[in-house]
């Protein structure tokens, strides 16, 4: 699985973003995924995730009532809204894909990142 993830950007606090991972192969419809995020000098975090069928969620306290995870399995494609963005929003994002919850165990497939800067 190939995961290409897009959408970041310079964004001012308060305002919004959605990225996309868009995924290749057809295994990635069964497959967990998720959100994670690193801005410099922390930790890795995983923000979102979501179950093969989008009927199991998890968030971050960091994210929850802000963020949104979902995906579409006919496109082969998830998403994070990001709603009432805040300065310390800005990192790296990057979405996963594997075989088992991301919260508990790194995944096995990584996109490349994308930045997104929350900033006046």
């Amino acid at each position: 699985v190939q995961l290409q993830a897009s959408g970041g950007g310079l964004v001012q606090p308060g305002g919004s973003l959605t990225l996309s991972c868009a995924a290749s192969g057809n295994r990635f419809t069964l497959m967990y995924m998720g959100w994670f995020r690193q801005a410099p000098g922390k930790e890795r975090e995983c923000v979102a995730a979501i179950s093969w069928s989008g009927g199991t969620t998890y968030y971050a306290d960091s994210a929850k009532g802000r963020f949104a995870i979902s995906r579409d399995n006919a496109k082969n494609t998830g998403y994070l809204q990001m709603n009432s963005l805040k300065p310390e929003d800005t990192a790296v994002y990057y979405c996963t894909a594997g075989s088992v919850w991301p919260v508990t165990v790194e995944p096995g497939y990584w996109g490349q990142g994308t930045q997104v800067t929350v900033s006046s």
